[in-house]
C-alpha cells in the first residue's frame, strides 16, 4: 500500500532534526518513532497517532478520527486521523506533538 509522502513530509518538517526520531517502515506506510517508541505515521493518507489508553476517547471525539484497526482487532490507544482533518499545519502539529509527547513518556527500547 502507497502512503501519502507529502503528508509524511510534513511530519518530518514538524519533528525538524530531533536525534531521538527515527523512521521505519510499517502498516503499509511509514512511522515516526521517538527513542524506538512509535509516536505517529502515515498509512495511506491517513495519520495514525499513538495516544495512550487514557487518551484514546478524548482523540475519538475530534473531528476525523477512528480507532486504529488493521487487524480486525482495535488497538485502544492509537487513533487514525482522516488526512482531509489534518490539512491544515496547526491541526497536523497538534496531533504530532500529542503522539510525540506520548511515545517521550515511555522508556527508550
Amino acid at each position: 500500500m502507497a502512503y501519502d509522502e507529502q503528508l509524511a513530509e510534513r511530519i518530518r518538517e514538524r519533528l525538524g532534526a530531533d536525534p531521538g526520531i527515527d523512521e521505519k517502515r510499517m502498516f503499509g506506510g511509514i512511522a515516526f518513532l521517538y527513542q524506538g517508541n512509535m509516536a505517529v505515521g502515515v498509512t495511506g493518507d491517513d495519520l495514525m497517532v499513538r495516544v495512550g489508553p487514557d487518551g484514546t476517547d478524548a482523540a475519538l471525539a475530534r473531528p476525523g478520527t477512528r480507532i486504529f484497526d488493521m487487524t480486525g482487532r482495535p488497538m485502544r490507544g492509537w487513533v487514525v486521523v482522516a488526512g482531509e482533518a489534518v490539512a491544515e499545519d496547526d491541526v497536523l502539529a497538534a496531533w504530532i506533538d500529542e503522539g510525540h509527547a506520548f511515545a517521550a513518556s515511555l522508556a527508550p527500547k
